[in-house]
């Protein structure tokens, strides 16, 4: 019962956050603003005066209310990610313990990083290409709502695409894998990456290079931060003396 009560504890403390931030960005800038910056790279890349459109009766303010909360989640994400890590670092080693700040710190600037990537690079690049192959007969107009739908699944692609040398430091500090493992994996690593990047990013080789290419190369930046941060002897000796008495 203590561990769940712990549990529901962090989750308030997580939600209540996002909720008071979300509150704060639908009073300032306001929703609609917030949505205008997230449409600005497709309304680049369509004919000049055209603009998006909205097929449902209440499309028009669920989707800027939709953008916002996720606007809300991406600013709270350090603490939520902090509320994660304060549930579980009692189960953990003391040396485990220790990579708390630094894991908060570079997932959240990560994922952050893996979104802005997504938004200034890939997007642009996309529906550029996207916008010429549309022929002269047809005026592209986007419903609003399935943007946001593939402005998300992007979004979620990338951030956590770009949590990829995380994941790998974690895999060799917990002694799950060793670097050898990993290096010998790489091929399969390659394969798997552009799978993903082909089921998660429309069907044009632009975008799937676009993610399966950054992916490769965190992973071998993971590699190579995971070689100086391995498991000391003395810090495993002192863990399995400290959890014995």
């Amino acid at each position: 019962m203590s561990h769940l009560i712990e549990l529901r504890s962090r989750l308030l403390r997580a939600v209540g956050t996002m909720l008071v931030v979300f509150i704060a960005l639908f009073l300032y800038p306001g929703a609609s603003v917030i949505y205008d910056l997230l449409a600005a790279p497709m309304l680049a890349s369509l004919p000049e005066g055209t603009r998006m459109i909205a097929t449902g009766v209440i499309t028009p303010f669920m989707v800027p209310v939709k953008v916002t909360m996720m606007a809300a989640f991406v600013v709270s994400l350090p603490v939520v990610l902090y509320q994660v890590w304060a549930f579980v670092a009692p189960g953990l080693y003391r040396h485990e313990q220790r990579l708390a700040l630094p894991l908060i710190i570079s997932s959240s600037l990560l994922f952050l990083a893996g979104m802005a990537f997504c938004y200034f690079v890939v997007f642009k690049t996309v529906f550029s290409f996207i916008a010429s192959f549309a022929p002269e007969s047809i005026t592209p107009a986007p419903d609003i709502e399935a943007y946001l739908g593939f402005v998300m699944t992007m979004f979620l692609a990338f951030g956590i695409t770009f949590e990829v040398p995380v994941a790998v430091i974690l895999l060799v500090r917990m002694r799950i894998v060793t670097i050898a493992q990993l290096q010998q994996s790489r091929g399969y690593v390659i394969v798997g990456a552009f799978i993903i990047a082909a089921v998660v990013t429309p069907p044009d080789v632009v975008s799937q290079f676009l993610l399966a290419v950054p992916l490769c190369i965190l992973y071998e930046v993971g590699i190579l931060l995971a070689r100086g941060i391995k498991p000391r002897p003395e810090e495993i000796k002192t863990d399995g003396q400290d959890s014995t008495s």
